[in-house]
């Protein structure tokens, strides 16, 4: 398994994508009510102060490195340069991916199109090879989250894996390739989908995607699709107000694509259900600075698209 991520941006153990599934079957929005608002709030207020206090100890641990680093000799300056000169380098040295993106992780979405009759005989397929792919530590990858389409693309079903680069990506596939039964997964899955679609994606470096959490509800994909030579400018603007919008609204996380759906951003949020959703996003438009961010960013985009999913059993943001 890839190093654990937890309060990001350091490593730690929290992060353990693996997860124990005791059933599989085809969850539905139906299994959502109102009454499931107060019990997701609970556990989102719970998960919030969880990753403060673990990024105060990552900070710790920062500023005592540094405090180090600070009492250097006035000759190692010398021989190896001032630590503002270290960081223009690497300023210059930085490509327009690595303004945007972390660059330490590769995401992929993939969607599948299931056939209608085949959906539950799917959820249990996948539901038995995707986490025990997970588990396996030299398998490098962490499955980030499984769900499936409520609203929007019918018996769609989506999945979002997580690999260390590109090197990641090219190792994982294939020692999962020479696992003992991925013939027969492979074949199988394809007798059950109609269509698959694939996009390698980094997340921005503003927003990392969550660890593992259990917060119930429902989820929301959005996916914007924005002219050519506009991403850099959309995100410096989102940058600004995130916080604003983290506020009432539960983020999962945001990712450009990179090979694939080219000038696409696709952002994935939580809610306790739909009601819960319009509340939030109604808040969202009193914070200062939100409506400013959708004027700016509204003539960037070409199409946006909303999808409404519900976690798979198995999935470790759920």
């Amino acid at each position: 398994m890839l190093a654990s991520r937890a309060a990001r941006p350091a490593t730690s153990p929290l992060r353990s994508f693996s997860s124990l599934a005791v059933s599989y079957f085809c969850p539905s929005i139906r299994d959502i009510t109102l009454e499931s608002t107060e019990e997701f709030i609970r556990r989102q207020k719970e998960f919030r102060e969880d990753l403060v206090r673990l990024r105060n100890q990552q900070q710790e641990s920062v500023d005592q490195n540094q405090e180090a680093v600070s009492k250097r000799s006035p000759l190692s300056s010398l021989i190896y340069g001032t630590d503002k000169c270290h960081e223009f380098d690497k300023e210059l040295a930085r490509s327009f991916s690595q303004v945007l993106a972390r660059g330490k992780y590769v995401h992929s979405l993939v969607m599948h199109e299931v056939k209608p009759d085949k959906v539950d005989e799917y959820a249990d397929l996948v539901g038995q090879w995707y986490p025990r792919m997970a588990r396996i530590q030299e398998n490098c990858v962490n499955l980030v989250g499984s769900w499936r389409t409520q609203v929007g693309d019918s018996d769609t079903f989506i999945h979002i894996w997580e690999y260390q680069r590109y090197e990641g990506y090219h190792s994982s596939l294939h020692k999962i390739s020479e696992h003992a039964g991925f013939r027969e997964f492979d074949r199988k899955l394809r007798s059950l989908i109609k269509g698959e679609k694939t996009s390698l994606m980094q997340e921005f470096s503003f927003w990392h995607t969550t660890p593992p959490r259990r917060l119930g509800g429902l989820f929301e994909l959005r996916s914007y699709t924005l002219y050519p030579g506009n991403l850099l400018e959309w995100e410096l603007h989102w940058r600004r107000s995130l916080s604003a919008r983290r506020e009432v609204i539960e983020g999962v996380g945001a990712w450009f694509v990179q090979i694939g759906d080219l000038n696409t951003v696709h952002q994935l949020w939580q809610f306790a259900n739909l009601e819960q959703r319009k509340v939030c996003r109604e808040h969202a438009w009193s914070r200062d600075g939100w409506a400013e961010t959708v004027y700016k960013t509204a003539h960037l985009t070409q199409s946006m698209q909303s999808r409404i999913l519900v976690p798979m059993p198995w999935s470790p943001v759920a």
